[in-house]
């Protein structure tokens, strides 16, 4: 009879195993991305042809001609909607290191914020700005944090539709910089607050199901942590929670 493994040996299966996952994980993920790279070439090409066949629908003379660009212009919607949701999969599946570079929290929520401000007035939502003027610098991927945030504000709008406050905070913990994005919107029962992070999971209408779950893996990946709390009918908020630059390597990490 052998004798029982070591904790030592433990670990190093358990490190060769993680190891293999990760690897295996990579070659779905690269091959995932081919894959829609693949879809989305003829994908658009059928899309521009859409396009001309509906240049000028007043040409229409007929019924049947008018009833025939309408269904043009219904393909074309779709083709719009399934690029959409191959750019949100490339995103979520593409693997790529973080280049982490001091910087500003205060920055990137307030860059993000002004993207949205045209549709805040369209919509009649207020964007409320509480940031801690001292906060201390913080490492992130300035790109990949970027889109983060722009998922979650993102999704705060759609969650408000018309008339409502959106209202960003930064401040500093024990243990960090923290941010916190509160919105007045629909807010969410219990089990889609469980599932909203997983991926093609999606309470919208032609929604890809995937943009919070790659905020999600980009926050985390910056050994961030994101929280959520939810009250259906009284709005959602968000938590995200940055290591203090002590807690966290100044070297490349990796989004998985």
């Amino acid at each position: 009879m052998s004798p029982p493994p070591q904790p030592d040996s433990q670990q190093q299966q358990a490190q060769q195993q993680y190891e293999k996952l990760h690897s295996q994980y990579n070659e779905l993920a690269e091959l995932a991305g081919s894959l829609a790279h693949e879809i989305k070439n003829p994908l658009s090409v059928i899309r521009m042809n859409l396009e001309l066949l509906n240049e000028d629908p007043s040409e229409a003379k007929t019924p049947n001609e008018r009833r025939a660009l309408n269904k043009v212009r219904i393909v074309e919607e779709q083709c719009v909607r399934l690029e959409n949701m191959l750019n949100d999969f490339l995103r979520f599946a593409r693997v790529r290191n973080l280049n982490l570079q001091p910087s500003n929290l205060n920055e990137q929520i307030e860059q993000v914020l002004n993207l949205f401000e045209v549709q805040a007035r369209k919509s009649n939502i207020e964007i409320r700005r509480y940031l801690d003027a001292d906060l201390p610098t913080v490492f992130l991927d300035r790109e990949t944090i970027r889109s983060a945030l722009i998922n979650l504000v993102k999704n705060a709008f759609e969650a408000m539709d018309h008339d409502g406050e959106l209202t960003a905070r930064t401040y500093v913990t024990r243990t960090g910089v923290a941010l916190d994005l509160i919105d007045t919107g629909c807010g969410m029962d219990e089990r889609t607050a469980i599932k909203m992070f997983d991926a093609f999971f999606s309470t919208k209408d032609g929604g890809s199901g995937l943009g919070l779950p790659h905020a999600r893996k980009v926050i985390e990946a910056h050994g961030a942590r994101i929280d959520v709390q939810s009250e259906l009918g009284r709005g959602t908020k968000f938590t995200i929670e940055f290591p203090a630059p002590a807690r966290l390597a100044t070297g490349a990490a990796a989004v998985v």
